[in-house]
């Protein structure tokens, strides 16, 4: 699962299936189409973590799942990433910068809301203490971060 890392994407922030939030508790910011179809299409589905930014702000700690979703017997791959970071509103239509630093572990289909929400808390977890390492926390200060003007999209 490590061959492509670390993985470099931008795109735009599109609505996904509203569930994250609603029923999960954990929002998740959805890549478009295009963007979820540029990804290596050997990336192993499953749990990363890395560095997210959304327009020009600050950078911070994410996981993200690359995968089907099957709990939610989803039939078109997705790209989800939770920033962890509370932001105050949605941010659809705002570019999203990410590094794809490491892997977690493989999709796995849960039995349960609360057991699927308890592994995500576990990777969170995970990639926090992950992304606390050197050779993880330097791509965090990458350029890649840093939007050139004019590319930042609109904003309110």
């Amino acid at each position: 699962a490590m061959r492509h890392l670390p993985y470099f994407c931008r795109g735009e922030v599109v609505k996904g299936f509203g569930r994250g939030s609603k029923e999960l508790g954990i929002p998740t910011a959805n890549f478009s189409e295009e963007v979820v179809e540029s990804f290596p299409s050997d990336i192993s589905t499953g749990i990363y973590y890395g560095w997210a930014c959304v327009g020009n702000g600050d950078v911070h700690k994410m996981v993200l799942s690359i995968g089907w979703n099957p709990f939610y017997k989803n039939i078109k791959k997705s790209v989800e990433t939770h920033i962890i970071h509370t932001y105050k509103e949605d941010f659809y239509g705002e570019i999203l910068s990410i590094v794809i630093t490491g892997y977690i572990r493989p999709e796995k289909n849960f039995d349960s809301l609360d057991a699927l929400i308890s592994a995500i808390q576990e990777d969170i977890e995970e990639a926090k203490r992950q992304l606390d390492l050197p050779e993880h926390l330097k791509l965090k200060e990458d350029n890649f971060f840093h939007l050139p003007a004019g590319k930042i999209g609109n904003h309110h």
